[in-house]
């Protein structure tokens, strides 16, 4: 099938188009008044919107790095050559994807205002309605955003016009919260801690959205409506965070290792190397010239330990779960009750992604992994989240937590761990205890205030 596209000065191109469900698909599909998905006017956009959605769920689930414009065009039954009259490169889609996500999510703010004053509704609606869209969208009934899991190996314009974006999505949510503590229809929290915590909570959703069983799925707004609002302890649990003291033994994995001692310090080092490095610029912008010089060795040292940089990123992966696993075992053997558990391994690995002992591996760089070794990675990554989950049940059986989704709690808390990292370049960081706690806060006693 060929389609006339105007392309000035009285000419005409065709964009050629293999048949397929294109123009079937209701996730693609854009109709006009004549019923025609391509009449001259909406055309260019709705096929432009079909190529977006479609290459956003790619990245989602495949990764950036791993799709390809031809996979793009593959999937809606495009030539590769139709495909570059929308995207000039792989770059410039990730790019226009990650900044239709943006614009979404702008939007979404822009209805919540619209829709009320009440600060603590527009927090839950904004929350409420980025779930809707993933869940649409797997539904078939709306279009694919992509996660900005791969922002760090983009362009310098293109990484900071869209940080600046995010931060501007950030302030935003931010304000709803600092606007109802100042009239009392939110209780007192840190404004910045809970904003990071709950937009974190978010960011990690299009995975374990992805994941859940579709009728689980549908419970995932409500119940997110709810646990934010409410939060876990039960309105009468007198609970006080304890002093958790973290040994940096009990988190390093090393005594795991077949290894001599000193080459088993050389690998840490470079392990907490690469995470800092994969964390902050991602797979594709580090580089193993720089790890070597920040580690002050030749790269030579690094092929002695690594047979390349793909290598050293699932070990970095591997790394980061024993340390959890480390955590997770100490917990799990001691005397103490779920909410101690709880409490005790989210604050530790706080602890960990913001301090010496750490970072963790951040998750935006998951899908440079191939697809054994993700789905590896992600099996252990699953079963050291699953202990939050048994902590959360463990505390509504004892009568200590309210009877919240489980499930949506793990996912939740999991993806605030996630983004713990480097929070004080968020806020300010002077006892990082104590940022723990009030980065948790949000999660356990909610924003609603008490009726009491």
């Amino acid at each position: 099938m060929k389609i006339p596209v105007s392309h000035g000065h009285g000419q005409k191109k065709y964009l050629k188009f293999k048949k397929s469900n294109f123009a079937n698909d209701p996730t693609l599909t854009t109709v006009n008044e004549n019923g025609s998905p391509f009449n001259r006017g909406i055309q260019h956009e709705a096929k432009h919107s079909a190529i977006l959605s479609r290459a956003a769920k790619l990245f989602n689930t495949k990764g950036a790095r791993s799709t390809t414009l031809s996979d793009v065009a593959n999937k809606l039954g495009l030539t590769k050559t139709s495909l570059y009259y929308y995207v000039k490169t792989k770059e410039d889609l990730i790019y226009q994807c990650y900044d239709t996500a943006m614009r979404h999510a702008h939007e979404t703010l822009d209805n919540v205002e619209a829709t009320t004053e009440d600060p603590l509704e527009r927090v839950l609606l904004f929350m409420e309605s980025q779930i809707s869209t993933t869940l649409k969208a797997l539904a078939g009934e709306g279009d694919f955003y992509a996660a900005p899991l791969e922002l760090a190996s983009l362009k310098d314009e293109h990484r900071e016009a869209l940080i600046a974006e995010y931060l501007r999505m950030f302030t935003r949510f931010r304000s709803y919260i600092r606007d109802g503590i100042e009239q009392s229809s939110i209780r007192p929290c840190h404004s910045t801690s809970a904003t990071r915590a709950l937009i974190g909570a978010l960011d990690w959703s299009f995975y374990w959205l992805y994941e859940m069983p579709p009728e689980q799925a549908q419970l995932a707004g409500a119940a997110m409506r709810d646990i934010v609002s409410h939060g876990l302890f039960k309105q009468d649990a007198q609970y006080c965070p304890g002093d958790p003291l973290l040994d940096a033994e009990l988190v390093s994995p090393a005594k795991g290792f077949d290894r001599e001692a000193q080459n088993r310090l050389k690998q840490e080092a470079f392990f907490k190397a690469g995470t800092r490095f994969f964390n902050r610029k991602g797979f594709n912008g580090t580089s193993l010239d720089e790890i070597a010089e920040h580690l002050q060795v030749s790269k030579g040292a690094f092929y002695y330990h690594f047979t390349n940089k793909e290598a050293l990123l699932t070990q970095c992966y591997e790394y980061s779960l024993d340390q959890m696993d480390a955590i997770y075992r100490e917990i799990n053997a001691s005397d103490t009750s779920a909410a101690e558990k709880l409490d005790t391994a989210c604050r530790q690995v706080f602890h960990i992604q913001n301090s010496d002992l750490g970072p963790l591996i951040r998750y935006n760089t998951i899908t440079a992994l191939p697809p054994p070794i993700r789905r590896r990675v992600l099996a252990r990554t699953q079963a050291a989240s699953d202990n939050l989950g048994e902590f959360v049940r463990q505390g509504q059986a004892s009568g200590m937590f309210r009877d919240v989704n489980a499930a949506i709690m793990q996912n939740m808390l999991e993806g605030a761990v996630n983004a713990a990292m480097d929070i004080g370049q968020w806020r300010r960081l002077e006892d990082t205890d104590k940022a723990a706690i009030e980065y948790f806060d949000v999660f356990y006693f909610g924003l609603a205030k008490s009726a009491g």
